[in-house]
């Protein structure tokens, strides 16, 4: 990928996080109080089956299971540990314990995808926590066990998707609005005999749950996924999880423009920081003049090399 085409991947894959960030004001304002298991289907659900209308397709084969294993963590899971969270601890919080994500990608990847471990993936790793720490520092606040869990395990949840993902990617000649579509579907039938057997179906809605809901499904699951499984395919694992780091910045800014919270030179520099760690993580495409020089002496290797068998091994290579 050249170093254009990888920046505009970057940017538009932040995107998803960024709309993320909107997951706790919209929750609190807009969803019924306290139904995490309701939240996490209705958006999960319904979005996967509007994409799947669009590019309709069933997993086959080994995609079976892998479809149900990648729904469960990326989707249904998450979705559910992050509303839990959200109805238990405030935004900020949330935000830190997330922040720990990209370390867990980090572990993950060096052991399913065998990437190198590098200091600057360390302390880029460092950085971003650090951030997040600034972005939302407030003083002593009470923690709610039931959230810091829920949270924690949200992050490790997310990791493993990202990790599973890259190394799975996509089945021959599936889309890539299929591919969400099945995920989609997958976690929200995990979460369904859940929601059916333990909160129960609302007894009414109101006007404002049901914005709260098309919001979730939409820009929170149909577009973002989209979004999102695109730059996994295409980004190095740990750059996609360092731009999940834009969640808690747009999260603090709509808490500044829209629930009248302060904005303190400190969060500011938690922004920075947090912007920082995710430019670290990001890979560094070669300059033009290094490839041509690389190209070059590449050139030059394979005219001083014998020439090549025809044994019929040799052709098979």
């Amino acid at each position: 990928m050249n170093g254009n085409r990888q920046l505009l991947t970057t940017g538009v894959t932040a995107l998803a996080p960024a709309t993320w960030g909107t997951t706790y004001l919209a929750a609190t304002e807009w969803l019924p109080p306290d139904r995490p298991l309701l939240a996490a289907t209705v958006r999960a659900l319904p979005a996967g089956l509007i994409l799947l209308a669009f590019a309709p397709a069933v997993p086959r084969g080994i995609w079976l299971w892998r479809t149900l294993v990648l729904g469960t963590l990326n989707i249904g899971a998450f979705f559910y540990l992050l509303f839990v969270a959200t109805f238990h601890l405030p935004g900020g919080i949330i935000a830190v314990i997330m922040s720990m994500q990209p370390m867990f990608v980090l572990i993950s990847a060096a052991v399913v995808l065998k990437d190198k471990i590098r200091v600057t993936h360390v302390v880029a790793c460092v950085l971003g926590s650090a951030g997040a720490m600034l972005l939302v520092f407030k003083g002593t606040v009470v923690l709610d066990a039931v959230g810091v869990v829920a949270a924690l395990s949200g992050a490790i949840c997310m990791a493993a998707g990202i990790t599973l993902t890259k190394r799975w990617g996509r089945p021959d000649g599936v889309g890539l609005i299929t591919f969400t579509g099945w995920q989609l579907v997958a976690g929200g039938l995990v979460l369904l005999p859940f929601l059916l057997s333990v909160e129960g179906l609302p007894a009414s809605v109101t006007g404002i749950n049901i914005i709260g809901f098309a919001y979730f499904i939409s820009m929170g699951a149909v577009i973002s996924y989209s979004i999102w499984f695109h730059g996994i395919a295409r980004l190095p694992a740990l750059s996609v999880a360092f731009l999940s780091l834009g969640s808690p910045i747009v999260a603090t800014i709509l808490g500044y423009v829209f629930l009248h919270q302060t904005l303190s030179v400190l969060q500011l520099v938690g922004i920075l920081v947090i912007i920082s760690a995710a430019l670290l993580a990001q890979p560094h495409t070669i300059n033009p003049g290094r490839r041509r020089a690389r190209a070059s002496r590449a050139g030059d290797d394979a005219l001083s090399e014998p020439n090549p068998p025809t044994t019929v091994e040799g052709r098979r290579r």
